[in-house]
Formats: C-alpha cells, sequence, structure tokens
C-alpha cells in the first residue's frame, strides 16, 4: 500500500507567516472595514489552568490501552441493555425461541447438505455488499454450513441487542455496534483454517501466501512501532504526482495558504471558486491526480479556482477554536479573493467539516449584510447533527469528556484517532477484509491516489475539536439556532444565495439524510443531488470514470418541503458524474467569459507555488 511521500523544497527556507495581506502594507490596501476582520489574531485562549488534572491524566493514560473509546459510556450502555432485558421475560422467550429456531433449520440444512438438490445459502444468505463470503468456494460444505451458522448468531444478535423496551436508543446502538464489531472480528472469513479460499491459494502456492502475508505482517508492525507511514513507492508525491494542478500560494497566515490556480482557458468566468475542505484531512482530495482532479476540471471548464490548504496543528495550536478557522480561513481568503478580483461576487464550496464551517461564515455574512457569496456548494456537508449517522456512537457526554481528557494532555487529536473511529464505521472492509487479503491471502492492494490521502493524516487542536464536538454534534446549537458567531447567534434561515448541496448515497461519516436536513433550514433555493459512492469515493467522480450515477432535483425558496424518501422516489436518476451537473448550475450563475484575472497581487515574496508548503507539514 503506497502512502504520499513528503516531497520537499530544498531551495525554500523555513515556512514563513506574514501578515494579513501580504502584497502591500496596511496603508496600501483599499479594505472596506465592514469586509474585513482583524486577521490573524486567535480567538480568546482557555485558562491555562483546567480542574482536575490528575483525573485528565488518569483518563490520557487509559486511553492509549482503549482506543480512545471511553469505557465507562460502554459499561454504561451494555448495563441499560442488560437491565431491561433482564426485566422483560417474555422477550426474553421470544429471543430464546428465535435461537432454538435457527438451530433446528440449521439442522436440517446440514443433514441434507450431501443431497444433490440441496442449494447454498437454503438458510440464510449474505446481504448484498457483505462479500466476506464471496465466490463458489463458499458454496460448497462445510464451509457453507460454518458461513451460515455464524450469518445466523450474526443476525440473532443484532435481534437480540434491539428492540428492548426501555433502553435509550443511544445505548441501543451502542451495544448492537460493539456486538458487530466482535462478531466481525470472529467471522471464520478471518481465520485460516475456515476460509476456503485461504486454503485453495495455500494448496496452489506450496503455502508461499503464508509468507508474502508474514512479510505484509511484519512490515505493519514496524510501521506501527516506529510510528511512520508506511513505506512509499514514489508513485504517489504531493507535488509530484498528486496536487499537482499549477498554481501559486497568493497568501498565507498561521492557518491558511490560499492557493490560485492558473488558468487553462483563453477566458474564464468573471466569478471565481473558493474550495473549502475540511481540515481533518489534507486539502488536495480535490486535486489527486490528473485524471481525476475537481480543480484541473473546473480551470478546464473556464473557471477561476481558489483553494484553502490548512496547516497541520501541533501542540502548539492547542487553544486554536472552531470560529478561528472561520475567521483565519473562510473570512481571510474571501478579503483577499476580494482585493485580486474587486467587486466579484465568490462561489464557495465547502467539502465535509469544511461545508459545516462554510455554512456558518454564510449565516454571519448574510446577517451582518455581507453579500460577497454568489452561491454556496455543500459537498457531504452536515448542518444538523441529530442523525449524524454511527459517528454520533461516539459522541456523548462521557465520551466526549474522556476525548477531551486525551487531547487535553497532547494538545492536539492523533490521527490515529480519527482514522481508527473512521475504520470501525466499515470494519468489514477496512479492516478484516485486509487482514484476510493482506496477512492470510498473502497479496497486497494495489496502490490508488485516495488511498495514498487517506494515508496522509491531520491532527486537529484540542480547543477546536472540543467545541465542536460539545457545540455542533452533542448540543446541535447550528440547527438549533443557539451557535454564536461575535457573541451574536446565527441562523441558517438567513442563508438566500442560491445552494448546490450534494449527498452520497453510502456515506459512513455524513450520512445523505442528514446532508438532506439543509431544505428545511435556509430560506433559499437548493438544489440536492444525491449521487453514488461513499464519503470520498462519490465526490470523486471524474466523468470519464465509468460506473457513476446520481439524481438530483431543484426545491426553490418558496415551494413545499419534500421528504426524504419522497424525494428519493421524484428525483430522475441521470447516469454519469454529477461534476458535470454541477458546472453547468455554476456556470448559469458565473457571467459570460472575460480575460483572466491577475495571479496574486505581485510583490509578495517567499510565497511558494502550489500546492505550497501547509500540505507538506
Amino acid at each position: 500500500m503506497s502512502v504520499v511521500q513528503k516531497f520537499p523544497r530544498a531551495e525554500e527556507p523555513a515556512v514563513q507567516v506574514l501578515p494579513a495581506h501580504p502584497a502591500a502594507g496596511p496603508e496600501a490596501l483599499p479594505v472596506s472595514p465592514g469586509k474585513l476582520e482583524s486577521i490573524p489574531v486567535a480567538a480568546d485562549s482557555v485558562p491555562a489552568s483546567e480542574p482536575y488534572p490528575l483525573d485528565r491524566a488518569l483518563h490520557a493514560m487509559l486511553a492509549r490501552f482503549t482506543g480512545g473509546i471511553s469505557p465507562l459510556a460502554l459499561s454504561l450502555a451494555w448495563l441499560d441493555w442488560s437491565s431491561h432485558l433482564a426485566a422483560a421475560p417474555q422477550r426474553q422467550m421470544e429471543i430464546s425461541r428465535n435461537a432454538l429456531r435457527d438451530v433446528g433449520r440449521l439442522a436440517e440444512a446440514a443433514a441434507h447438505a450431501a443431497s444433490p438438490g440441496q442449494k447454498p445459502w437454503s438458510v440464510i444468505a449474505p446481504q448484498q455488499r457483505d462479500r466476506r463470503f464471496s465466490g463458489s468456494q463458499w458454496e460448497t460444505p462445510p464451509f457453507n454450513l460454518l458461513a451460515q451458522a455464524f450469518l445466523l448468531g450474526e443476525r440473532w444478535w443484532r435481534d437480540a441487542a434491539t428492540g428492548v423496551r426501555g433502553v435509550s436508543h443511544a445505548n441501543e446502538a451502542i451495544v448492537e455496534f460493539s456486538m458487530r464489531q466482535l462478531l466481525d472480528m470472529l467471522a471464520p472469513s478471518n481465520f485460516a483454517a475456515t476460509n476456503p479460499k485461504v486454503l485453495e491459494k495455500a494448496f496452489q502456492s506450496g503455502g508461499e501466501n503464508f509468507i508474502f502475508g508474514w512479510q505484509n505482517w511484519c512490515s505493519d508492525l514496524m510501521r506501527l512501532l516506529s510510528n511512520s507511514k508506511l513505506a512509499d513507492d514514489g508513485q504517489f508525491v504531493v507535488g509530484k504526482t498528486v496536487a499537482v494542478s499549477p498554481g501559486k500560494v497568493v497568501y498565507r497566515n498561521e492557518l491558511i495558504e490560499l492557493i490560485q490556480y492558473y488558468p487553462t482557458t483563453a477566458q474564464v468566468r468573471p466569478e471565481p471558486i473558493l474550495i473549502v475542505p475540511a481540515w481533518i484531512m489534507k486539502y488536495y482530495i480535490l486535486d489527486l491526480s490528473p485524471q481525476n482532479s475537481l480543480v484541473k476540471y473546473l480551470t478546464g471548464q473556464g473557471f477561476t479556482v481558489f483553494a484553502i490548504s490548512w496547516r497541520n496543528p501541533d501542540a502548539r495550536d492547542r487553544d486554536l477554536a472552531f470560529d478561528d478557522y472561520r475567521r483565519l480561513g473562510v473570512m481571510a481568503a474571501l478579503d483577499m479573493i476580494g482585493l485580486i478580483m474587486p467587486g466579484r461576487k465568490t462561489h464557495a464550496l465547502g467539502y465535509c467539516l469544511g461545508g459545516t464551517l462554510l455554512s456558518i461564515a454564510a449565516a454571519a455574512m448574510e446577517r451582518d449584510g455581507d453579500n460577497r457569496f454568489g452561491s454556496v456548494t455543500f459537498l457531504a456537508a452536515q448542518t444538523d447533527f441529530t442523525e449524524a449517522g454511527e459517528l454520533t456512537l461516539f459522541i456523548n457526554e462521557s465520551q466526549v469528556a474522556f476525548l477531551e481528557d486525551m487531547m487535553w494532555q497532547r494538545g492536539y487529536l492523533d490521527t490515529t484517532q480519527m482514522a481508527g473511529a473512521f475504520q470501525l464505521l466499515r470494519s468489514n472492509e477496512l479492516i478484516w477484509s485486509r487482514l484476510s487479503h493482506d496477512y492470510l491471502m498473502g497479496e497486497s492492494a494495489p496502490p490508488s491516489d485516495l488511498m495514498a490521502w487517506n494515508a496522509d493524516a491531520t491532527r486537529l487542536p484540542y480547543r477546536m475539536h472540543s467545541e465542536y464536538l460539545r457545540k455542533l454534534f452533542l448540543d446541535n446549537d447550528l440547527a438549533g439556532g443557539r451557535y454564536l458567531v461575535g457573541g451574536r447567534s446565527i441562523s441558517l434561515s438567513d442563508i438566500h444565495v442560491p445552494m448546490f448541496v450534494v449527498g452520497t448515497l453510502a456515506d459512513h461519516v455524513a450520512p445523505w439524510r442528514s446532508v438532506y436536513k439543509i431544505h428545511y433550514q435556509v430560506d433559499a433555493d437548493v438544489t440536492f443531488l444525491l449521487t453514488s459512492g461513499g464519503h470520498n469515493a462519490g465526490v470523486v467522480a471524474p466523468p470519464e470514470e465509468p460506473g457513476h450515477s446520481y439524481q438530483v432535483l431543484t426545491k426553490a425558496a418558496d415551494a413545499p418541503y419534500v421528504g426524504a424518501d419522497e424525494w428519493l422516489k421524484l428525483a430522475p436518476r441521470v447516469e454519469g458524474s454529477w461534476w458535470l451537473e454541477w458546472t453547468k448550475w455554476l456556470a448559469a450563475r458565473s457571467g459570460a467569459p472575460c480575460d483572466p484575472p491577475q495571479i496574486g497581487l505581485g510583490g509578495a515574496p517567499g510565497l511558494p507555488d502550489a500546492p505550497g508548503d501547509y500540505v507538506h507539514t
């Protein structure tokens, strides 16, 4: 597996932090006081001394052994479920009857396993997305019976963990999720003796697959012990093979570098695009290899594109607040774009957490009479967190306090905790399938640019992530109109500019039905598009790549609300990439083509070419 190599710029000095507008001194800039916020001072820091340091140190130590998961939150959920089940004898009898029924059906199938007319999966079949038991090898006894016994047990536990009266929905979900993780680990596909594909490969190769698997395991173990990334074969190198769209860093502060990409057409649309990526990962997911780079596609369609590249924080940035990302990120970028292209509207795109931040910035701007946005686009971005999928299993008071204590000691959330949480959400695909493929089959997954980007993880500052978890996930302040910007509350209903909102069908981070809630939060024309794929692969959908499809429908600001399930029936299905639909929508709102703008303001020494320096941190 390949990961991103940090390509050094030997000729350049260390990262230089410039004032808010590097091209000129403050006295030379024609900036409107109503448009420019004080940049770039950080938000007020939290108190230096925090309560109960010994308790927090203990929790931080425990977190190293639990992967950042609070054992108390897990224990309370199981106590809630087991206590209510103990007081429900009729439910216990029902669960017992289901177990006896399944055992009887499996015994009957085993008795007729050698019969000529006996078909595989006669008792229970894997779900369509379950690839653990795919292939003809799993259709022969005894492996087919073993797989069916496991699937029956998995279904029985799922039924036992749910539907117990009195158990809170959150605790029920935690019990079901944790039991699913345990069962996924015990699946017969994870063991050489019970996996017919592994046995077949061992007979064919003379056991060579186990030698290769041992080498893969040792390589991963050494990487884990040395706390380094996987060895790179040089195929995916930032600035060389990925993140290669030509451009220039035109602005830098202590949190962002703003990249302006060079035009690739003779004329461009007069109104620029600002890309606000999530800072959970590096920005260049939207500028991967040239064949699947959204940035390259946009410049090829005649758009002027700016993109924010976030600096990877460390312990020194522990007191960076969530609002610092708005002020030093979105607002600082808008100010600079206004200097390069004065008097032009900006079409902003926010991806994932960057979309949530963009919605906050847009609502605050509308509240304050700042009308610099021509439209906003959200990619897999949530603004209401009441149904935020299985990520909410990690978000309750006990879990958040545990995470805060872990971050308090380090000053940031380490990359392993974030990556581990995402892997648990899809453990079959991201953990156990790899165990079988890499260690038992002795094979290695072919490298990809998306895989390389995914391994190029970032850290999250202590204060910012705490505020994000509490204000947005736990308290849902943004959806409730309680979120404060500049000491005053904001409301998404203040946003009136046209919106293009993209959800992905198989999203495990921002479920599309959660993203869809933007319809009843804003007072604007909303074009909602649901594309195939997941949180990342659904967004990176170049037109030349086959297999993409989407549904799209526009709701006018004064049109009646349509529920998500009803929308799914009404929206027409289109084969192809959603990029085509979005650029057509954007072109209709961006003005007639004209000559390209200047690149930056000129006269700013020390600013590198794209992809900049911050992407290498």
